[in-house]
Order: C-alpha cells, then structure tokens, then sequence
C-alpha cells in the first residue's frame, strides 16, 4: 500500500541551517500565540487556533539541519467527531541538500484520507507551509496565526 500520510516537498536556495532555524521558529509560521519550548528534544509545546484547534507536541527527534520530528501527545479537533484524531500521529521535517538547493520535505505521520479531519488539515498544512513557512525561509517573513487567535 503506498504511504498515504500528509506530504509535500519545498525545494528553496536557502541553507539547511537556515530551512532548519525557520522550522523550529514555529512562532514565526504557525501561531505567534504558540506556547513552550521549539528547539531541542524534549521541548514540548502548544498550539491553539481559537476554539477549533487544541494540539500539544513534543519534539521527539532534532538533529541540526537534517530533522526535526514532532509526536502529537495531545489534541482537540472540535471540528470533528473523533477530536483526538492527531493525537499519536507525528509531524516530520526533513532537510536535505539537493545539488545547490536544498529540500524539505514535510510529513504528518498518521494524518491519512480516512481521518474526518483530513481535507480540512491538507488544506491547513498548505496553508501554512506554502503561505508561511515557505516565506520566512525565502524572505524572512512568514504568516503565523496572530496572537489574538490563540
């Protein structure tokens, strides 16, 4: 069966450190309202999107410009009937230079078509990786959620 999970793939002329530094500024292209720690492993933080969207993760695996691996501990979808529906799934960046480029390449482990949520976040996810994430590489600036919607 081939890999049904959540992906899609930026190729930028940024650093891996640099695609690497904008992943974990989660602030900067998620939610500016995001609270706890980004950075390194074991940092655990939450995010909020009004009364819609509850998650708390943990990053689980980093490794300087190549990994960053966030494992969902606990969600509330209230958009949904199973709200929990991320809860155990994982969200995973992967960097790796492609001749003078370099690829990311994201993947929400466990977020396939036969979760209720899942048009509903394919459309989030490229919403904020193409509209936010993908611009505070390239340019610095992302898009985030502002703090008010937390």
């Amino acid at each position: 069966m081939e890999n049904q999970n959540f992906t899609t793939t930026f190729l930028v002329d940024q650093t891996p450190r640099e695609v690497f530094d904008a992943v974990n500024n989660v602030r900067g292209w998620w939610s500016e309202g995001v609270t706890g720690g980004t950075t390194k492993t074991d940092d655990e933080f939450t995010y909020r999107h009004k009364d819609i969207h509850y998650s708390k993760h943990k990053l689980i695996e980093v490794v300087p410009d190549k990994k960053v691996v966030w494992l969902v501990t606990d969600s509330a979808l209230t958009f949904v009937e199973n709200q929990s529906e991320w809860t155990g799934t994982k969200i995973s960046f992967e960097i790796d230079k492609q001749g003078d480029k370099t690829q990311l390449q994201f993947t929400h482990i466990g977020l396939v078509p036969e979760f209720e949520c899942f048009n509903g976040c394919f459309n989030g996810w490229n919403y904020y990786l193409k509209n936010s994430l993908l611009p505070l590489i390239t340019t610095g600036k992302g898009e985030p959620d502002l703090k008010g919607l937390a």
